[in-house]
């Protein structure tokens, strides 16, 4: 990370007016390239011909088309007396507030989703992809195409649909943007700030009216409406979550970005590759997809196979435990799922395709109150005899930067290939907002979910001291020891870090706030990690820096607070790793995460695709001594983990000027040490202890990691979760291959149209050189 902070530019509200007209015009310009492009009206080789896009795959630095380069008219106005120069990392003009203070507006909670009955989904689900035919829109090609759309056949059929049937149906909508008139909370009104659930919610980034609301196309979340959707699932019940897409058939309608196309992925599930929501398994408008989620303990077939031990267990609704099999010590708790579109992922989870799911357990089951010896009773509340779920003081927190036009409409810069930064931070999509709270502990699920933007976490009281909070969970996974801290680790890209406050520490009335220290002057990675005191000081060269969730102190408790006192050294011990020490390392493999990679596929749906003269995608990945990194391709099979192994893999930052959140989907890891990029071995951090399914590469370093191919089979994927990384070709497929019927090695690429998914090949047929047919890669 850089030191001189005079080399950071932002745009602020205050700056020249002449300066903020000129960025507002190239914003414009550029938004008509965005969107000819996201439309597919134009491709990159055509750009480059016309001179507008460089062969590096940016935008040329043209007056009045990129805000980097300043008229003749205009003067240099810095944001601070530290900053200084004019760039805008958002590559567009400041967003405004519309004259709404910051922290007047409450934080509204979560909009739990609907558990129904499996009967309620019409038609009823089944193992293989449903392929009754219905009239395709003639947008999409006309014809008739499946209701469905999962890869038909046995391949992508849902893996022990038998043995775990669904128990619980969740119906949702991809959709555009509307007004929320069913908001539920779970929670009274008096737990969520005073807001009344029956009025209306219109889609705004901020509850005061000042705000505009959001047109159709600007916004696409799940239902269409806000505040983001959260899942509540226990162990041992199978959940079928059906999909619908109902987004514009016309691919023109997305206000300038995202793409119609979509694929939902559980980010990290422990369940079949067909329900992984794999990025090259995406479907069309007008269809929908069924993912079946078992919701199972990882080694479930080989470990605790009889359902014997109590900590390998389930809530049920009467207070006591369901036990399941599994290794209790795989136990997770805090998820969230999120588009995973190849090539759009970026976009359309910038555009509000994203939700949180939590996972209760006989460990963690959401009710403080029973005492049973195996809950660990973290602050939940009680759930008033249902044993489980209760959201009083478990609360759920989605961080985000986003930037809107001068309208208010939400906007984005695809061309911002090294990461596209906001300059307005969000929590559940609301402007710099308060939450009222008890004198009393707190639990909060803690999800980045910005596209670029790293977050670095302190408490800070009303004198600007930091106060000590308690981490208890990394990536959704409860640590086996709780590690108190003053400020967190940098919060990577889709890493969720569970804390606990405990406001019983301060006054009725006294106020606190979550502060960023992380700095960035562009999307490459974090800049700086300030102090809190540098980080409360304005203006910031940085406005994603500082204050962004004001909690005030309303009111003594309701009732007894009865929660685990994790401050107590004796009551710091959770979920200890599991233990591998008896299992083989069946194979090491490493993973270089690099720039300017080498194309050697040429598939028009599966490829990333290139521009002229030769020009390079932004971002690869190589394979245990590849020469060059590939571009991603997800027809190309770079890894194939034989079933029921454990292997070791080293993922390693070829260069010092990024910083790559790599992400492995599927199964946890434990990580097993770290370099920096010197080749020095680092500390791993009492946060980072746990299991883990994000891994940060931090410049030029690297980090070995353990893990075990099982249970299931199927087509993953890693990537980095940088996701304009991703989207510009930093991703890789591996696959589970060699588990029986009725897999293939390798197994065939889907390839979807709304006309009806077909398959082929992989576009390569080796994996590190060796024909895997006849020989496991």
């Amino acid at each position: 990370m850089g030191n001189n902070r005079n080399d950071r530019f932002w745009l602020s509200e205050k700056s020249d007016r002449a300066r903020l007209r000129n960025a507002e015009n190239a914003r414009k310009n550029r938004a008509e390239i965005v969107k000819a492009l996201s439309h597919g009206k134009i491709s990159r080789r055509e750009l480059v011909r016309m001179g507008l896009f460089t062969t590096a795959g940016v935008l040329a630095p043209i007056g009045g088309l990129s805000p980097f380069v300043r008229s003749a008219q205009a003067q240099t106005t810095s944001f601070s007396s530290g900053c200084f120069g004019f760039d805008v990392p958002t590559g567009m003009s400041p967003s405004p507030t519309f004259g709404v203070p910051a922290f007047s507006a409450a934080m509204p909670r979560f909009d739990v989703l609907r558990r129904n009955t499996v009967s309620t989904l019409n038609p009823a689900p089944q193992a293989a992809a449903n392929t009754t035919q219905q009239p395709v829109d003639p947008l999409l090609g006309g014809g008739t195409g499946p209701i469905e759309g999962r890869p038909p056949g046995a391949i992508w059929a849902h893996q022990r649909f038998a043995q775990f049937p669904p128990q619980i149906a969740i119906e949702v909508n991809a959709a555009q943007a509307t007004a929320n008139t069913t908001y539920n909370p779970g929670v009274a009104s008096n737990l969520n700030s005073g807001i009344n659930p029956a009025q209306s919610f219109p889609l705004r980034f901020s509850l005061d009216p000042r705000f505009p609301t959001q047109q159709p196309n600007s916004v696409w979340t799940l239902n269409g409406t806000i505040p983001p959707k959260l899942a509540q699932v226990r162990y041992g019940e199978p959940v079928l979550f059906r999909y619908h897409n109902r987004l514009p058939a016309d691919v023109s309608q997305n206000n300038g970005f995202g793409r119609h196309t979509i694929s939902m992925h559980e980010h990290n599930a422990h369940h079949g590759a067909e329900n992984d929501g794999f990025t090259g398994a995406y479907f069309f408008p007008n269809e929908f997809y069924d993912y079946h989620w078992p919701w199972v303990l990882a080694g479930f077939t080989t470990i605790n196979t009889g359902a014997t031990d109590a900590r390998a267990g389930a809530p049920n609704d009467a207070g006591g435990i369901n036990k399941v099999p599994g290794d209790w010590r795989e136990t997770m708790s805090t998820h969230w799922f999120h588009d995973h579109m190849f090539s759009f992922t970026a976009q359309n989870v910038y555009k509000g395709i994203a939700a949180m799911n939590n996972i209760y357990s006989s460990l963690d089951r959401g009710d403080e109150t029973v005492n049973d010896g195996v809950n660990l009773r973290l602050a939940s509340g009680s759930s008033n005899g249902k044993g489980w779920g209760n959201l009083d003081y478990d609360v759920n927190l989605m961080l985000a930067d986003k930037a809107w036009d001068s309208s208010g409409q939400l906007a984005m810069d695809i061309f911002q290939f090294d990461g596209f930064l906001g300059d307005q931070i969000t929590v559940n999509l609301a402007w710099k907002p308060y939450f009222e709270v008890e004198r009393r502990r707190y639990r909060f699920r803690i999800l980045n979910a910005s596209v670029s933007r790293f977050f670095k976490l302190a408490l800070a009281d009303a004198s600007g001291n930091a106060r000590t909070f308690w981490q208890i969970a990394n990536d959704g996974n409860l640590l086996p020891r709780v590690a108190p801290l003053t400020q967190t680790d940098e919060l990577g890209i889709a890493e969720r870090y569970d804390i606990i406050i405990d406001f019983a520490n301060f006054n009725l009335n006294d106020k606190l706030w979550l502060v960023n220290l992380a700095e960035h002057q562009n999307g490459t990675e974090p800049d700086a990690d300030l102090t809190l005191a540098q980080a409360l000081a304005t203006p910031q060269c940085d406005p994603g820096v500082g204050k962004f969730l004001e909690f005030r102190i309303v009111r003594n408790p309701t009732n007894p607070d009865v929660s685990r006192d994790v401050s107590v050294a004796a009551n710091q011990t959770l979920i200890p790793n599991p233990d591998l020490s008896q299992i083989p390392v069946a194979k090491t493999r490493n993973f270089v995460f690099d720039n300017n990679p080498n194309v050697d596929t040429n598939d028009p749906v599966t490829t990333f695709i290139t521009g002229a003269g030769g020009q390079r995608p932004a971002w690869g990945i190589a394979t245990d001594g590849q020469r060059n990194a590939l571009a991603a391709d997800f027809g190309r099979v770079t890894a194939a983990p034989s079933f029921g192994t454990r292997e070791t893999w080293t993922l390693t930052n070829a260069r010092d000027r990024w910083d790559h959140p790599i992400h492995i989907h599927f199964e946890e890891g434990v990580i097993l040490s770290r370099t920096d990029n010197r080749g020095n071995s680092v500390p791993i951090s009492l946060a980072e202890q746990g299991r883990k399914d994000v891994y940060r590469l931090h410049p030029g370093g690297s980090v070995t990691i353990t893990m075990q191919f099982r249970d299931w089979g199927g087509m993953f994927m890693e990537h980095c979760h940088n996701t304009m990384h991703e989207d510009n070709a930093m991703l890789m497929r591996w696959e589970i291959d060699n588990g029986g019927a009725p897999f293939l090695r390798p197994l065939p690429t889907p390839i979807p149209s709304p006309q009806g998914v077909t398959f082929e090949a992989p576009d390569d047929n080796m994996c590190n050189g060796v024909e895997f047919q006849t020989e496991p890669c």
